[in-house]
């Protein structure tokens, strides 16, 4: 039985990715860690330790200590600090990890630099502009502003839509600054871009020496406390459907090989459409699935069990490339409701 240790084991990412593999053929040992106590409450795992923070110089002695205590054969890491730490340090770690190298990371999680990486690479991306200070910021808005009646502001690093915000005016841009700046992002960890309006669709594929492996792409439909944002969306589906367009594979494709010409593993591309409908690279989650992960597991492409196999050496089951399940799968999921599965038009009822 394969012998397995999964990061952030108390929180929704590593959780669907531990529940891909209970879905799988055969049998495995879960180890799981996180840096909660009481969210290891809610792990999957079969055993479950508390571990340091990765800013603890003793994160990666008790990450070892686990793993020589337990057998552990591979490590995967979900949250994407645990990724970067690991990644700095997988020569130290005492059991074998599937990673991009840490070069590749280190630009997906520059959402400056990898834009413009992409740009260089006549990937589509929207209008970006860096930020120095307060009057660049103001200027990178303004400019805009005069094509695009809203602006997208945000950190340049960091998950889950981290310090985003749209905007209308120069000033609301320079205000939110401000107030991260209090909590410790100074003005030129910011970014200006193009508000892209159109369809959102996340793309999840598995790579080896700059080759698909399997892909699939979904469309993110309705969020979990949308309502709550200023944009109206978060980077958590609640309502997802699968889809099968070509111009979002190419471009999700060619935007993994701008950063990796010889990508392998994991790599999780998130894309909006501008006002003329062209599909635009936002960012890329190298080394990690993406939270809802499970969605396609259920659906019958198992992609954490493909990529475990992949670590151990092993051959994978027929996937197909792109387009790996079929169009028009939805996934519903809501706090405290559990998540579920349906075909196109199976939830409608009749009305009252």
């Amino acid at each position: 039985m394969k012998r397995v240790l999964v990061t952030g084991a108390g929180g929704p990412a590593s959780t669907n990715f531990i529940r891909s593999l209970r879905l799988s053929p055969e049998p495995f040992y879960i180890v799981g860690t996180d840096a909660s106590a009481i969210h290891l409450a809610l792990s999957q795992a079969d055993v479950n330790y508390e571990v340091p923070l990765v800013s603890d110089p003793d994160y990666l002695p008790a990450l070892n200590r686990i793993i020589d205590c337990e057998g552990v054969e591979f490590v995967h890491a979900q949250p994407d600090v645990e990724v970067m730490a690991l990644s700095r340090n997988r020569d130290e770690l005492h059991a074998k990890m599937l990673l991009p190298p840490h070069e590749t990371l280190e630009l997906c999680a520059d959402k400056m630099a990898f834009a413009g990486r992409l740009k260089e690479c006549g990937v589509p991306i929207a209008a970006t502009f860096a930020v120095a200070d307060e009057g660049s910021l103001a200027g990178a808005v303004e400019s805009l502003l005069k094509e695009h009646p809203k602006v997208w502001v945000r950190a340049r690093r960091g998950a889950g839509g981290r310090a985003s915000l749209p905007v209308t005016e120069p000033e609301q841009a320079v205000m939110w600054a401000r107030y991260w700046e209090t909590r410790g992002v100074p003005v030129g960890d910011f970014m200006v871009q193009e508000f892209l309006p159109g369809k959102e669709f996340a793309f999840q594929s598995l790579w080896d020496g700059g080759e698909v492996v399997t892909s699939q792409a979904r469309e993110r439909i309705e969020y979990l406390f949308g309502y709550l944002t200023p944009s109206g969306q978060t980077s958590s589906p609640a309502v997802a459907r699968t889809v099968h367009r070509e111009d979002v594979n190419e471009a999700a494709a060619a935007a993994v090989l701008a950063v990796d010409a010889k990508a392998r593993g994991i790599f999780c591309v998130d894309i909006k459409e501008n006002t003329a409908g062209v599909p635009c690279v936002t960012e890329i989650n190298a080394g990690r699935f993406f939270t809802t992960s499970i969605f396609f597991s259920e659906a019958g492409c198992n992609m954490p069990y493909s990529y475990t196999r992949m670590a151990y050496g092993e051959p994978l089951p027929e996937l197909g490339q792109f387009n790996a399940l079929p169009a028009d799968l939805y996934w519903v999921r809501l706090m405290d409701m559990g998540d579920r599965l349906l075909q196109k038009d199976e939830w409608k009822t009749p009305l009252a």
